[in-house]
């Protein structure tokens, strides 16, 4: 055998090794096994040769391919042994550096955590400061996380105690929340929620996993916004793999560790929805006032040792937990007539329905007309909105008679979703009691835009008493609605129930009732149902439907118990408006006077005074620093001469936007005036109409970077002058009696 490979017994040491080589005699192995044996690790190959030494020593003769073959499985054997033995500690390192990482995550979001709450109760502690100076005695520290790591507590986020409070945990760029099925959350202030998983409903509309983010507002005006997760169709899918399919979904916005902790709290039916802090121009625009710097925290930041890591982290998003009695309570009237007009809606088995809410000041018209439209949203894609109440408008400025098309759900009070209407025209005040005939014609005139495609919800004034409730009869005669919703509460009963009879009997402002014939015998001429239609008279309508609601909310129905008045609304209404005259990319916004105006030739529109006489030298003073109605009336604007151009009526016409003239330059025959509309909607404009709605004081009194005396406010101007205040003049006409 030339070709061999010897394998010496291993020894002690270098010299037994080679004293046993010389020895004993050589192993021998073919090379056909030597090529296999090439392939073995080092230690293989050192355990083949000590199993070749004990076989030899046992007289078995190796230079037999076989044997030799029988020995290599042996030693191959050996081999796969080894490598289980590598791969096995090779797992246990990987799970080691894996704990050691997630032990660095959890310390790195501890320490993150306690800078937040040592950050937000310096913020919560400096408000109080500021605002209250017995701060120091209130601002009593709180037990921060450090004593709850000293604890050896759980490392979990501190969540809400109680078994039916949803499973908050700080995420990457907001707060997720985990809800079980009919947990709720109520809040206030500002944020942006996504929901991640499952459905929820917030004031009536229903947002389903993947749908878009949304806006909500929850400020101190309104009843607070509730976040409840409702049921869903369960998935055909097991616990584990609804659990890896939530995992995938949150951890881009979660740490390994908070994600692990919703995974073990999570359960068939829960919903989870992401909340993240909201920033627009609008609303830093209306924050910046003094007067509405609390809309949405409130007027006082108290700090107490109740407060947790929790609640403070809540604030950094951008909200704050409040009690459910402060969200929407619906009464179990308000709920049935919710179901019968979305079924009425829904079936239209007699075309559209018109829906009517009326009723007095502060009862909850406004209120229920949004949950309204939110419920309607869920079935149908769009709901028409005629808003006749000049006051307390919805998606306009106030002083205006608008008709909408809603087709996404409404979270916020009027100053949040100022938005473009489809008709629109401007009346001029919040009040209709001086020029009722011209209120009518303007609620016709809009009216008539409505394409009966979608249901209409009409809004009314709360001025039902007096002419007010004949007005609102002649509201009802004009645009016949299928339903009426008439709201009433303890301390308000005194409107009469708008049944079918009561409204066709009863005589209007400007309509003739149906009298009852008496007696048999009278005269045909004197026993008919109506008037002579040029006297004013309107065809009965083919009847409608009451709905009565009882409000239960606190204050239901007066007017002098809400903390928030109309004025007040009005003004925040004006602010919302132009708010979207601030660029998108503004940070921070710019005031009034640092917006570049429009330059409007004298010679291309007319100027109207529409809510008083002035003298037609007196009118360029009324106009200057005046909120107007950019508008468009069929008429050419005809210059006869170098000066403004005057209307010397009030005419029926749309309404395009609005805006402020901040200054009137004589020189140049311009009126410079700011507004959100672009240069090819103002091409459109020929008519500026000046009203009784005022800019908010705050616009003038709060004018950042100004030196000396401000602009258009003076303390100096005496009443006392003949002419210095407006001419209230009476257009209401004289009702005539139908008796």
């Amino acid at each position: 055998m030339a070709d061999v490979m010897v394998y010496g017994k291993e020894g002690a040491s270098r010299l037994g090794w080679t004293r046993l080589r010389r020895a004993r005699s050589p192993l021998g192995v073919g090379r056909r096994a030597r090529r296999r044996a090439r392939s073995l690790a080092v230690g293989s190959q050192r355990r083949l040769r000590l199993r070749l030494q004990q076989a030899e020593a046992a007289g078995v003769a190796w230079l037999d391919e076989q044997g030799a073959a029988e020995a290599l499985v042996v030693g191959a054997d050996w081999s796969a042994r080894e490598k289980k033995a590598r791969k096995k500690k090779a797992r246990r390192r990987e799970r080691a550096e894996r704990e050691r990482r997630e032990r660095e995550e959890q310390r790195l979001e501890r320490e993150r955590g306690e800078r937040e709450w040592r950050q937000l109760r310096q913020l919560c502690t400096k408000r109080v400061r500021d605002g209250d100076g017995d701060a120091e005695e209130r601002a009593t520290p709180a037990p921060g996380p450090e004593a709850a790591v000293e604890a050896d507590g759980p490392e979990e986020p501190p969540r809400a105690p109680g078994l039916g409070e949803p499973f908050l945990v700080r995420a990457k760029a907001g707060l997720l929340m985990l809800l079980s099925h009919s947990q709720s959350l109520t809040f206030t202030g500002k944020c942006r929620m996504t929901c991640l998983y499952g459905r929820v409903q917030v004031f009536g509309f229903i947002i389903n996993q993947g749908q878009p983010a949304y806006d909500l507002y929850s400020p101190h005006t309104n009843c607070a916004l509730n976040i409840e997760a409702i049921s869903y169709v369960m998935p055909e899918k097991t616990l584990k793999d609804m659990k890896l399919e939530v995992r995938s979904l949150i951890k881009d916005h979660l740490s390994s560790a908070n994600a692990l902790l919703v995974i073990k709290q999570f359960s068939p039916m829960c919903s989870i929805v992401l909340l993240e802090s909201l920033e627009t121009p609008a609303t830093d625009f209306i924050l910046s006032y003094p007067a509405f710097s609390h809309l949405f925290s409130g007027k006082k930041q108290e700090v107490s040792s109740s407060f947790n890591l929790e609640q403070l982290t809540m604030s950094s998003v951008g909200i704050k937990k409040c009690e459910e009695e402060r969200g929407l309570h619906l009464s179990e009237s308000s709920i049935s007539a919710i179901e019968e007009l979305i079924t009425a809606c829904c079936e239209e088995i007699d075309g559209c329905p018109i829906i009517m809410a009326c009723g007095p000041k502060c009862i909850g018209k406004s209120t229920f007309n949004r949950y309204l439209i939110n419920q309607l949203l869920n079935s149908i894609p769009c709901v028409d909105f005629l808003d006749c109440d000049l006051g307390q408008t919805e998606f306009t400025p106030p002083g205006c008679v608008s008709l909408s098309n809603v087709t996404e759900p409404i979270f916020g009070p009027p100053f949040t979703h100022q938005r473009k209407t489809r008709k629109m025209v401007f009346y001029g005040d919040s009040s209709c009691e001086d020029d009722c005939k011209k209120y009518t014609e303007i609620v016709k005139y809009v009216f008539s835009a409505y394409q009966r495609e979608a249901p209409l919800i009409i809004n009314t004034m709360g001025w039902v008493k007096g002419d007010g409730l004949l007005l609102l009869i002649d509201l009802i005669r004009m645009l016949a609605p299928t339903h009426i919703v008439q709201f009433s509460s303890e301390q308000c009963q005194d409107m009469p129930l708008l049944t079918p009879e009561y409204t066709t009997g009863m005589a209007g402002l400007q309509t003739k009732g149906k009298t009852k014939v008496k007696n048999r015998h009278l005269d045909c001429n004197e026993s008919e149902s109506s008037g002579d239609p040029d006297e004013g008279s309107q065809p009965p309508s083919p009847g409608h439907k009451l709905l009565l609601v009882q409000s239960e909310f606190p204050g239901a129905g007066v007017a002098q118990l809400t903390q928030w008045h109309s004025p007040v609304l009005r003004d925040m209404a004006l602010l919302g408006y132009l708010a979207l005259l601030q660029p998108p990319e503004a940070k921070p916004f710019l005031p009034l006077h640092h917006l570049v105006p429009f330059q409007i030739p004298f010679s291309s529109v007319a100027l109207r005074v529409i809510h008083t006489d002035v003298a037609p030298a007196h009118t360029m003073y009324t106009v200057n620093a005046s909120w107007i109605g950019l508008c468009r009336i069929l008429d050419n604007v005809k210059q006869k001469t170098d000066g403004p151009v005057f209307l010397t009526d009030n005419p029926v016409c749309d309404c395009v936007g609005f805006g402020i003239i901040r200054g009137i330059s004589m020189v140049k025959k311009v009126y410079y005036v700011l507004t959100p509309l672009s240069h090819e909607k103002l091409r459109h404009v020929n008519c500026l109409m000046i009203g009784n709605i005022s800019i908010p004081h705050c616009i003038f009194k709060s004018q950042p970077k100004i030196e000396g005396e401000i602009p258009y406010v003076t303390s100096e101007y005496n009443f006392s002058i003949w002419g210095a205040g407006k001419l209230r003049v009476r257009k209401l006409l004289q009702r005539r009696e139908y008796l």
